[in-house]
């Protein structure tokens, strides 16, 4: 079932929004090489508690930790760890959520540590245009679903690079995960027809190389199946009669 939010359910969102796209700048800024991921990962809890709230991903399926954090060819649910250190030259997905006031704010970034290679800087580049353009398609008049996936895919397979199809976006609201789900590949004109008060959380995962994945084993980090680099990119969007609002940007 698809949740459609009122103005004030919009307006509890957007403090949900909020505080996880805080959360989320804290910890970027505090990528560097030398830092542990367990570190990035206690930032984010601070912020997101001293706020009032809570994070959403801290035992959510049984997850350990509050935010995401995957390096490299890890693409998503990456675990983090104080024995997990970043080096000069790797690239970071952080990906957080908050929940105050009965809803949630799902938000994620790409950040790189020190100076990375030209490729590296170039998939995190595409990543973000991938989701701007699927923003975009969301907002046309009429839009369906399958626009967003294929305004994502379209731009990413041009540029060279393969969008994850294991895993894909979702509707969020008072649950984390809601219906519906919103792949970042699809055909133009097909799917739900979107409308005002749809929430979305829009995400393009995008892998170097193939579009292949492997989870590891302990249950939650997903990997590129080629050992090519991956970039993620995320928000909360919310659809208006103003047009789309990205709940999570600060």
């Amino acid at each position: 079932m698809i949740f459609v939010k009122n103005p004030e359910q919009i307006r509890l969102m957007k403090t949900a929004g909020r505080i996880t796209g805080e959360a989320l700048a804290l910890a970027g800024e505090a990528v560097r090489e030398g830092v542990t991921t367990g570190h990035l990962d206690d930032i984010i809890r601070h912020h997101i508690e001293k706020c009032g709230a809570k994070p959403s991903f801290l035992g959510y399926g049984g997850f350990p930790a509050s935010a995401c954090i995957s390096i490299n060819d890890e693409v998503i649910h990456g675990i983090p760890s104080k024995k997990r250190v970043l080096r000069e030259g790797d690239i970071v997905k952080i990906d957080v959520g908050a929940f105050i006031g009965g809803y949630h704010g799902d938000s994620a970034n790409t950040f790189p540590v020190g100076r990375i290679s030209e490729e590296a800087q170039r998939l995190i580049d595409v990543t973000r245009r991938s989701f701007e353009l699927g923003v975009e398609a969301a907002g046309k008049p009429g839009a369906r679903i399958g626009d967003i996936g294929a305004a994502i895919d379209g731009y990413v397979s041009s540029m060279g690079c393969s969008t994850v199809r294991k895993y894909v976006g979702h509707g969020v609201g008072q649950a984390l995960h809601e219906d519906p789900s919103v792949p970042n590949y699809g055909t133009a004109g097909r799917g739900v027809r979107l409308c005002t008060g749809m929430t979305l959380a829009v995400e393009p995962m995008v892998n170097l190389g193939g579009y292949a994945v492997r989870e590891l084993p302990d249950g939650w980090t997903v990997k590129t199946a080629d050992g090519s680099l991956a970039a993620h990119y995320e928000h909360t969007i919310a659809l208006t009669p103003d047009g789309v609002v990205l709940l999570t940007k600060v």
